[in-house]
Parts: structure tokens; sequence; C-alpha cells
């Protein structure tokens, strides 16, 4: 005790708070301070500091740590001045009103400019936000979606939920000693597993061959059954395929229509124990909903259907019987119990029913189902029109069961001043009605409906029918006053109406109505004349002719003009008009455009095509003096001449139109001319003038090498050949002719190095590449060919030609089918694959497939020659003397112009008068 030392007595440390480091904070009051009084002065701060220095050995410093000034310096630094004590330009200011409106106007300029930047900032976060909420959803925002789907959830679906599974774990132990539970395995299993390794072969005496272990189980494997299987899982596989061309055909499908049935009716049966079971279940949830909330009327129907799926119809009965004395007013649980009843009993259903609900309209109908007798129909129909005489339904069935149109009319006056506003009744009194008191009665409607547009249109109708539709234009009062009440119709709306009248057999409303309605709501600055040609297309691909040619005349009169108007609508005479229609048509296009050459030809090929050579001549006479010098029309009138055998003056028409219209067109066809002639000397000497003139064009190379070759002087084709692929390196049907040329000649190198520069000069040509594939194959060189195929599909994937060379010609039979299957999952919709596999279940002889892989090949490109004449030669065989009949007129209707063998024998000299018919018989003989 002695030790410690008295703390409480000694001296405070310096800084010391009492109670700080126990967390107390005190604070000091006035009497803490004491009675105010004066510092230090300023020398006696400078008197301590001093003596502070001097014992540190430092200089004695100021007062306020700074360094002694010199008394020349200022001793007010501007940093100690007083920020209220304004001085220099500022100093004696007042602050004034002005200040003040200053300051006001500037505070408003910064609130401004931080309200702008306030709603950029803002705008910049939301965007910030919503992208990182979209980056980064919750879960909940994951599942809104499903969340709301959820209320238009039925109760019947509710209901039918599978029963959730053991999610607790239960019996999880003893599930998982079941499964590591061991057996001993008996000798048997051991021996087969044994003699499995081994392998062993025997033929059979029916040629089949069997192999597996020593005859365990006596299983032999039938290859033959093995190759049938993957053969019908490959056709599985192009059917399905095929199914993505729907846009082609449209008539690929994913049912079975023989097996469907079938095979619903064995998964009923074999799912027979598991539908009592759902049963079960499902009429233990619907007794729920019926017990908690009886007055729920879907629930005692649905019930009821229950025990009638289950064929418990007495317990259904029962059931919708206390449906029905829980739900009085519920008409569809009364509907129901009727229907679950037989007749006797449904009326007496039906009459308690009509007790409950006198009002409604099913219900008296459904009663008046149940009586067998006209008159008693009849009687339940009046008592239900005395109850509801406002029900549009109840009049049209009471007008339905009249058989005296008399008796009926009166009914419809009768339902007309009751229900004034109902089109229907004011329509069907009108087509009972003479044709006078009809105009009468649709008067009376007209006033009672102003705004039905259906009345208008029966009217114009009517006057059709009378034969004044053109004397009397209903339809141009009717859009008067149906826009005055503002109830006018969309322009789409009305072109259905009139596509309804021509179905009806209207055909003068259907024109009054395009007429009228047509421009409707279509400013001059919208694109009209567009607008109108694609009513016009989609009228005509739903087969309303008329609404279509309407529509036509109606912007023809607009854009009077417009060629492309008048091409599309003598489109549309020349598939679906007559002749004489088209005619006049044209006759009225080239007055309205007579420059546009192309109408002129048309005109004139029709006037040709039906034996009138005079006026094709007219014609084209008519269209030199309105476009002179047009090649169009020089070549359309040689070829008028040269078809009918008037060969001098065919040729000097060339003569003039190389002086008048000197184009590479007019040259080429005049070498052509000369080489049908079989002139040579001239084709030759024309070739050559034509060339000096237009070097760069590849036809005039091609027929000068094409007139050597046909004389055998096999040089001077080469030279012809070469020099045109030096001029014209991006002639595809040049660099083959000079391949030809040299593998006719017995080079085959040659033709290699050709086609190599060839692919150099136009690269990723399918048509190059499977000719350098044919030069190989047809040299024997398969294995060559086959590098040359992977070479040509990794450089042009997408080609159906080189599938179609490679599927035919470099793969055995057996994996053509698979490697059909690979090209049309690469090529989209071409042509010529489609024409392989119709080849390939030819050969089949699933004749069925092969046509339709065929059609969808026209169907895809009519241009293309090769294509019908495969499917005529496939016809030859398989086919009927109108099919055969039917390609061809279509074929003759398309006038193909391309396609390898097509293009061959088209353009070959010797073939130049014959026709398409001819033409297609030809390449059907050289089709390999």
């Amino acid at each position: 005790m002695s030790g410690r030392r008295d703390f409480l007595n000694q001296q405070a440390p310096e800084n010391y708070v009492a109670g700080l480091g126990r967390g107390a904070t005190g604070f000091t009051t006035r009497s803490d301070l004491g009675p105010a009084r004066e510092g230090p002065s300023e020398d006696q701060i400078k008197e301590a500091l001093a003596k502070r220095a001097a014992a540190l050995g430092s200089a004695a410093p100021t007062a306020y740590g700074v360094s002694e000034k010199k008394d020349d310096e200022d001793d007010d630094d501007e940093r100690f001045q007083d920020p209220e004590n304004e001085v220099g330009l500022f100093a004696g200011g007042v602050y004034d009103k002005d200040d003040d409106e200053a300051d006001r106007i500037y505070q408003e300029v910064e609130e401004k400019m931080d309200r702008r930047r306030k709603a950029r900032r803002e705008a910049r976060e939301k965007a910030e936000r919503e992208e990182y909420e979209r980056n980064n959803p919750k879960i909940q925002q994951q599942f809104v979606d499903l969340k709301r789907a959820l209320g238009t959830v039925s109760d019947e679906d509710w209901a039918n939920l599978p029963e959730v599974g053991d999610l607790t774990g239960k019996n999880r132990r003893s599930k998982l000693a079941m499964k590591q539970r061991f057996y001993a395995v008996p000798d048997s299993v051991i021996a087969g597993a044994r003699d499995s390794t081994e392998l062993g072969t025997t033929v059979t005496d029916d040629g089949m061959a069997s192999s597996g272990g020593d005859g365990v189980d006596g299983t032999m494997t039938n290859f033959a059954q093995i190759g049938a299987a993957r053969d019908k899982v490959l056709k599985v596989k192009l059917d399905q395929a095929s199914q993505g061309t729907d846009s082609v055909a449209g008539s690929a499908t994913n049912i079975d229509p023989k097996g469907y049935l079938t095979s619903l009716a064995k998964s009923q049966a074999g799912e027979g124990e598991e539908q009592v079971g759902d049963i079960k279940r499902v009429r233990v949830l619907l007794e729920s909903v019926i017990r908690t909330n009886p007055k729920h009327g879907p629930g005692w129907i649905a019930a009821a259907r229950l025990e009638e799926l289950a064929g418990k119809i007495v317990a259904a009965r029962n059931v919708i019987a206390r449906g029905c004395e829980f739900c009085p007013k519920n008409e569809d649980v009364w509907l129901e119990n009727i229907r679950l009843n037989d007749n006797h009993n449904a009326k007496i259903i039906a009459a308690n029913a009509i007790k409950a609900n006198d009002n409604s309209v099913n219900l008296w109908i459904e009663a008046m189902k149940l009586e067998s007798d006209s008159r008693a129909k009849k009687r339940v129909l009046r008592h239900a029109l005395d109850h509801i005489p406002q029900s549009v339904t109840l009049w049209k069935e009471a007008v339905n069961l009249e058989e005296d149109p008399e008796d009926a009319k009166l009914l419809l006056a009768k339902s007309t001043e009751l229900i004034p506003l109902s089109v229907e009744l004011w329509l069907a009194l009108a087509r009972l009605e003479t044709s006078e008191n009809a105009q009468k009665v649709l008067n009376k409607a007209r006033k009672a409906i102003p705004t039905s547009h259906e009345i208008w249109i029966a009217a114009a109708r009517l006057q059709e029918q009378m034969g004044n539709a053109n004397k009397i234009s209903v339809m141009k009062r009717a859009v008067q006053e149906l826009a005055k009440e503002s109830a006018m119709l969309k322009r789409e709306d009305w072109i259905a109406e009139a596509e309804k009248c021509e179905d009806e057999g209207a055909i003068l409303t259907c024109v009054n109505i395009i007429r009228e309605t047509l421009g409707w709501g279509l400013d001059e600055d919208d694109d009209r004349k567009d607008q109108w040609m694609e009513d016009a297309k989609s009228s005509i691909g739903r087969g309303k002719y008329e609404t279509g040619r309407a529509i036509y005349a109606y912007a023809l009169r607009v854009f009077v003009n417009s060629r492309k108007l008048w091409l599309a609508a003598a489109d549309l005479e020349k598939n679906h008009g007559t002749r004489e229609a088209l005619w006049q048509l044209l006759e009225k296009a080239v007055e309205a455009c007579p420059q546009a050459e192309v109408l002129w030809m048309m005109l004139a090929k029709e006037k040709w095509q039906a034996g009138e050579i005079d006026n094709a001549r007219r014609v084209l006479g008519k269209a030199f003096n309105q476009n002179p010098n047009n090649e169009d029309i020089w070549l359309a009138a040689v070829k008028l001449e040269a078809d009918n055998k008037q060969t001098e003056q065919a040729r000097e028409l060339l003569k003039t139109a190389r002086q008048e219209a000197p184009t590479d067109r007019v040259w080429t066809k005049s070498v052509a001319f000369e080489r049908q002639l079989g002139d040579v000397d001239a084709a030759l000497d024309l070739v050559t003038q034509a060339l000096q003139l237009f070097p760069g064009t590849a036809k005039l190379w091609m027929m000068k090498g094409q007139i050597y070759e046909g004389e055998g002087k096999l040089p001077l084709a080469r030279e012809a050949y070469s020099t045109g692929t030096k001029a014209c390196p991006k002639s595809i049907p040049l660099w083959l002719l000079f391949s030809r040329l040299e593998e006719k000649a017995g080079m085959v190198v040659k033709a290699r190095s050709v086609l190599d520069r060839a692919r150099l000069a136009v690269p990723k040509s399918a048509e190059l590449w499977t000719e350098s594939v044919r030069v190989e194959r047809r040299a024997n060189n398969i294995s060559q060919a086959k590098v040359l195929m992977a070479k040509a599909l990794q450089e042009v994937p997408t080609s159906g030609l080189l599938y179609s060379e490679s599927i035919w010609h470099l793969e055995p039979r057996t994996q053509r089918k698979p490697r059909a299957l690979e090209a049309i999952k690469k090529v989209d919709n071409d042509p010529i694959l489609f024409v392989t596999i119709a080849r390939i279940f030819w050969g089949e002889r699933r004749l069925e497939k092969a046509q339709n892989w065929f059609e969808k090949a026209i169907l895809l490109d009519s241009d293309l020659g090769d294509t019908w004449a495969w499917y005529y030669k496939f016809l030859l065989q398989h086919g009927t003397e109108e099919k055969r009949a039917d390609v061809i007129a279509k074929c003759i209707l398309s006038e193909p112009r391309h396609g390898e063998v097509w293009q061959t024998v088209a353009k070959d000299p010797k073939n130049a008068t014959r026709g398409i018919e001819e033409i297609l018989k030809i390449v059907v003989g050289k089709l390999e």
C-alpha cells in the first residue's frame, strides 16, 4: 500500500478530458469559463515566442508563425482581408435593385441549365439501368409472362394437372438399397456372355446369312431386312426434308391420314389403366370444386362430362340435375342437362329451364329443336317471341320454319317494326319482295339504318337485276351518304365486298364498288399506283379476276400513261380473259403509250398468232412510225417475215436495220439468220464485220467458232474461241465451247488447262466446276473427278448442279438417297436438285413421289426446259394421255429458254423453225 502513488493528488496530463476513455463527452458552460477577461497582448506573445525560440536555438518567429516583414512592406496581405470588405474596383459599391435582378436572372439560368442537365442525366441513367436490367434480369421478371399467362388457364386445365411425385425423399434409403442389392448370376448368362464374343457365320437354306453366338438363343440376323430398314429410315428423312419446301408446292403434311386413327386407337387401348386412374383423380378434384363453390356452373358441367366419359350416363344425369338445383339461372347447366337426357325427359327439363330463365334465347331454341312437329315448333317460337320480342335469332328461326313466302314476309315485316336496326331482317324481307317492293323496303331500311353499307350494296345489286346499273349510280350516292354519316368503310373492306359480289354473280355491282371506293383515303402524295397494283394482284391471287380487272381499269384512268399498269392488265387478260378483250386492251395501250415498244410487239404477236399476218405487219408499221430505229421492232418484223417464209424481205429488213440501228444484237440476229438459211460464207462475212464493230460481244465469238467447227475447221475454231476468251474472259459459255472443242479433238490435257484458266477468270462458277468434273469422268478418271467435286462443293456449297452431278454419276446406287438428303439440307430450293431426287424415286418405282418432285421443280422455275423434258419423259412411261397433253400445253405457255440440253437443241440452226412442242420431244430423246 505504501508503494502506490496518490494519482488523485497529481497534476492531470495535458489535454486530459475526464471520462473520455469510457465514451463520455463533456460540455462547457459560462460558469466554467468564469468572467470575461482580456487576453495577452501582442507584445507579450512576441516575447514568449522569442524566449522559446532562443531555448530551441532558432530564429524568433512572429506572432502568427511568419517571418518578420520589412518596414516598407504592406502589413495587410490580401489573404487576410475581410471578404465582406470590398476594395479596389468594387470599393464603395451599393447593392441596388439592378444587382438583385441580375442575380435573379443568373440564378434562373443556372436552374434551367441544371434542369436540362438533370433531364439528360436521368435519361442516361434510366437507359443504363434498363440495359443492366435487360442483361441481368431478376427471377421475377423472367417469369412475368408466364405468370400473366396463368390467368388464361381454365378450371378444366387446372383439374387436369398431373399429380406431383414424391419430392420429400420418402423411402429414398430403401430405394437406394434396392438398387444396390446383388443377386447371383446364373451359369447360362455367364456362358452366353462367353459365347457372344465368338463370331460364326452360317448360310441357311433360304440363302439368308446368320451370325452371332453359338446358338445361345437361336437368333439369326437377316441382313436383307436390315438393308430394307435402312432404306426406310432414309426415305422418312428425305420426306421430312421435303416438307421444308411447302412454300413451293404446299403439299407436304406431318400427319399420315391413313394410319392416324389406327395409331390413336392403339394408344388409347394401351392407356386404359392410366385413364381409369386419371378419371379417379379428376373426380376427386371436381367434387372438391363443387363442394367449395356449389354455385359454379362450369364445375357441375365438367363433373357431368367426366362421368359421361367414364361411361356412367346415369351418374352424369344425377350430377347435372343437382347442378340445375344449385345453379337455376345458369343456362349452360340447363343445356347440358337437356343434352344428357332423352327426348321426353329433355322436354320436361327444358320447360323447367325456361321457367327459371324465360329470357334465354338459347333455351327457347333448344326447346324448339326438341319438338318434332312443325306446328309445335312454331308454337314454341311464338311463346318465345312473346317473352323476347327483340331477339333477331328467334325471328330468323321463325321465318325459316315458314313454308309459305307470304307468311314469311308478314313475319319479317313485323320483325322490322319491332327491331328496325337489324340489317339482316331488312335484307331478308327485301329478298322475298318483288323488285318494286324490294326497292321500297330498302329505302325504309336506309332511313332506319343510315350507317349500313350492306343496305346500299343490296340496293345496287337490285338495280343490276332490274337492268338499271349503268343508268343509276347507287354506289356514288352510297359513298356520299356514308361519308356524311362517318360510316365509310376502309378501302380494303370495300374490295372484300366487291369480291363477295363477284362470287355471287353481281359483276356490275362489283365494278361500281371498285370505281367509287378504290381511291378512298389515298392522297396524290401516296404511292397510289403501287398500292393499286398490289390490290389487283391480291384479288387475282384469290381468283377474283373481275375485281382485279376493275382495279386495273380504275388505275389506268388515273395513270393513263403507265406502261407498267398496261402490261399488268394485259397479262391478266392474256391468262384469264378472251383474245378480243386482250386486243382491245393492247390497242388502247399503244395509243396511251406509243413509245412503249413492248406493247406494240405484244399486239403484233397476238395478231400474228391469230393468223392475221397483214394486221401484224400493219401494227409493226405503226410501231416504226412511233419508234424509229428501235432494234426490238426491227427484229420483231424480221421474225415475222422469216416465220412466214419471206426470206428475201427478212434479209432486206436486217440489212436496213444494220444501217439504221447498228447494235450488236442486230448483227447477232443477222448472223444467226444466215446460219439458219445455210449460207455459211455470208454468215462468216457478217460475223467478221460485226467483230470489228463489237469485239466485246461474246455471242459473236461463239457463233464464229461454231461456224468453223461445223465446217470441220478445228484450228480456225480454236483460234476464234481463244481470241474470244481473251476479249470476253467472263463469258462462261465461251469457255465451255473452247474446252469441249479441245476434248472433241482428243486433247484432254488442253481441255483441263482451258477450264483451269476459266475458273481463274470466273471464280465460284458451278458450270465450270461441273464441266471439269465431267471431263475427268468422260476420260474414266473417276478418282480425280471425285477430288475435283470435293473442291467444287467447298467453293460453291449451294449449287444444285454440282450435287446433282455428284449424286447421279459419282455415287454408288445405294448412296444416292443419303447424298440427296444431305444436299437438300444445304441447297435451298434448286430445281435441278429436285429433278435429281425425282429421278431417284422414279428408279425405285415410287411414281407418286417422283411426280410430286417433278411438279415442285416446275413450280420453282418454269423457265428451265430440261425440267419439262424430264417430266414429259417420265409421263411417257407412267402418265396418261391427258396429263401429257396438259404438260405440253403448260410448257408452250411458259416458253422455257434455259437448260443445258434445251439450249443445245433450241439454238441449233436446224431447229430454228421448230415449235416448243417439237423441241421438247427432241430434248426428251437426248436426255441421259
